[in-house]
């Protein structure tokens, strides 16, 4: 697939988005970077915010399965994954799967579950696999799972434990619309519920096209040391007890790729890497000063990128 195909079929859906979620348009482009490169997403904010709207939103943008789970704490890994359960007529145990089995999975309030059933996620988001009873079964292409989560701080929620942390490709943050943001909200679902309307203008077949396809961006050699260069200044800053790990530089490396891409270019420059720095970093390490805090864990990142110089060249070459 050319990059410009990409580029326009990225433009369709986010345009799509767009009939839904007021403003937010760099969420929304990095939604779609860790969708175009394999990436899963955790949305963490407060209550309220279009957390679960903006999954819908893309979900419905895409021709593909759709499942939703409400994370509860009585949830256990068997709704997720699914169970055998025995068949007395045929005599013999039948497989019935659980809702893992889709494309586009949402994970809702994810946080709220116990840490045993989040677990139940870690083999099919990193390995596109679930094993139940010793049978493993391989999960369609493409799968994307999007969880949402509120700040650890509300009461009657679980961490997220570092393994599963460092399996999402991003974490983003709707944050609250400003003033006219939220009249055009009032404007446009006054009426109707305007998610009811909208019709998906991707396939997943033009998905997963397009997460082959990202592999070509060219990532010059100086950036490649760029990144490298920010990853290894997260394990050597003395606010971090453990730094990036070589996980997340391959997920800097792919989100580079395809933000170029849905950006019509078919290279990355040193502003595609700065820009995703926080969502794809940020969330990776553990900091001595604030274990949970989103906004400390962001300060941190974004100063070792602003003291670690940029290069300059021709990035296309």
């Amino acid at each position: 697939m050319e990059i410009e195909k990409i580029h326009l079929l990225a433009t369709d859906i986010k345009n799509n988005i767009g009939k839904i979620i007021i403003g937010k348009s760099q969420t929304i482009d990095f939604m779609l970077a860790a969708l175009i490169s394999g990436g899963h997403i955790l949305l963490e904010d407060t209550p309220g915010t279009g957390k679960t709207m903006l999954a819908k939103s893309l979900a419905k943008s895409i021709t593909a399965d759709f499942s939703r789970i409400q994370f509860t704490p009585d949830l256990l890994p068997s709704d997720i994954t699914g169970l055998n359960i025995y068949n007395q007529k045929e005599q013999e145990f039948t497989f019935i799967p659980g809702p893992i089995f889709t494309n586009i999975l949402l994970a809702d309030e994810i946080n709220r579950a116990t840490p045993r059933t989040q677990s139940s996620l870690l083999e099919c988001m990193e390995e596109r696999q679930v094993t139940v009873d010793g049978d493993t079964r391989i999960l369609n292409k493409p799968f994307l799972v999007i969880a949402t989560q509120n700040p650890i701080e509300t009461a009657g929620t679980f961490s997220l434990p570092e393994a599963q942390m460092d399996r999402f490709m991003m974490q983003l943050s709707m944050g609250t619309p400003s003033k006219d943001e939220e009249l055009a909200i009032m404007d446009r679902f006054i009426a109707n519920n305007p998610l009811e309307q909208i019709e998906a203008v991707c396939s997943a077949e033009d998905i997963v096209n397009m997460q082959s396809a990202i592999c070509n961006v060219h990532v010059h050699p100086t950036l490649r040391k760029y990144i490298a260069d920010i990853i290894h200044a997260t394990r050597s800053n003395s606010s971090i007890s453990s730094g990036v790990s070589p996980r997340g530089t391959l997920a800097l490396l792919k989100a580079s790729q395809a933000y170029a891409a849905i950006n019509g270019r078919s290279y990355v420059i040193p502003e595609d890497i700065k820009a995703l720095a926080i969502p794809v970093l940020a969330h990776r390490i553990v900091s001595y000063t604030s274990l949970s805090q989103t906004a400390g864990k962001e300060n941190i990142i974004n100063d070792i990128v602003s003291q670690i110089p940029v290069p300059t060249e021709e990035w296309d070459k």
